[in-house]
């Protein structure tokens, strides 16, 4: 091929391989650590875990962005690539809903600040490989809730999309179930006509075994100059990962998604760092801080790789 021609019973943690990131982060000094700090830990901790997103930045600027350089000129990967230990129908997979999340809450903030920030509040977005909850911040919910922007959600289990506010009245028109694995032809799934302003992918990508099929049907119902937004983790479900996934360190996984991106011919394809943030900043020099320092207790990291449909 050259460039031209979701969940089980509990939250995944099965974490493949983490390895540092490709951004550089500071080295901040160790804090002392009390007795009263240690007996604090419990309730820092449970704080933190449960802390509500802040105000939304007006802008990406402020995080870490590297812009994604292609390194190859024909299709890298190889069928056994993508192949995967459970065989099985993603559909039987997925057939019993499973209300969990598969981030922590500290990564959920952070995703819906960065969503704020660059999701339109007017429009259309398809929330692709969505489940009962799309992680979209209040002020797109309002927006949603006013008919000023209507997001469809295309997922595996009809039970969970029901249970997504953000799609709508349970049984509106904005649910579509659909197994990509078997059909990667988004076009046909929504069928609608109408085009969309963005879209979203949340800590799915991973799992698609046809992943530039369906990034390249995506373009064709997004408009010109619409963004996707490919948003990455390290916790999945490794008997429905595909294999390379699996054997990878975290730098050359986003580096394989913006390869999807680069050959399903997005344009101005960017990594995105979310795993800092406000709230990292002001718990860096506590308890937490010093918990992640030596490993322990630290957030779920979190990734956007990002392109843009180019214009004709």
């Amino acid at each position: 091929m050259t460039r031209s021609s979701h969940s089980a019973l509990i939250k995944p943690n099965y974490r493949p391989k983490p390895m540092p990131s490709p951004f550089t982060r500071r080295i901040r000094p160790a804090p002392i650590l009390t007795i009263s700090s240690l007996m604090a830990i419990p309730v820092a901790l449970t704080a933190m875990s449960s802390s509500t997103p802040k105000a939304a930045s007006t802008s990406t600027s402020t995080y870490p962005t590297i812009q994604y350089k292609p390194r190859h000129t024909t299709w890298p990967y190889t069928p056994a690539d993508f192949l995967r230990q459970d065989l099985t129908p993603d559909t039987s997979f997925y057939a019993s809903p499973r209300f969990v999340t598969h981030i922590d809450d500290h990564a959920i903030a952070a995703l819906k600040r960065y969503y704020a920030a660059v999701l339109p509040r007017r429009g259309r977005i398809l929330d692709f490989c969505s489940s009962w909850i799309s992680h979209y911040p209040p002020s797109l919910e309002s927006a949603v809730e006013s008919g000023e922007l209507v997001v469809v959600g295309l997922g595996l289990n009809a039970r969970e999309l029901d249970a997504n506010p953000v799609l709508g009245k349970p049984g509106a028109p904005g649910r579509i179930v659909r197994d990509l694995n078997e059909d990667p032809d988004v076009s046909v799934a929504v069928n609608s006509g109408e085009l969309f302003d963005a879209a979203t992918c949340v800590v799915s990508i991973d799992y698609l075994t046809r992943p530039v099929e369906v990034l390249r049907s995506l373009a064709g119902v997004v408009r010109p100059g619409g963004r996707v937004h490919l948003v990455v983790s390290n916790r999945c479900f490794p008997t429905k990962a595909v294999r390379r996934w699996l054997r990878i360190d975290e730098d050359e996984r986003l580096m394989m998604v913006g390869d999807y991106l680069y050959f399903a011919e997005w344009t101005d394809i960017e990594i995105v760092d979310l795993s800092g943030g406000e709230e990292e900043e002001e718990s860096a020099s506590g308890v937490a801080g010093l918990m992640r320092w030596a490993g322990m207790g630290g957030h779920d990291p979190l990734w956007v790789v990002r392109g843009v449909k180019k214009v004709d």
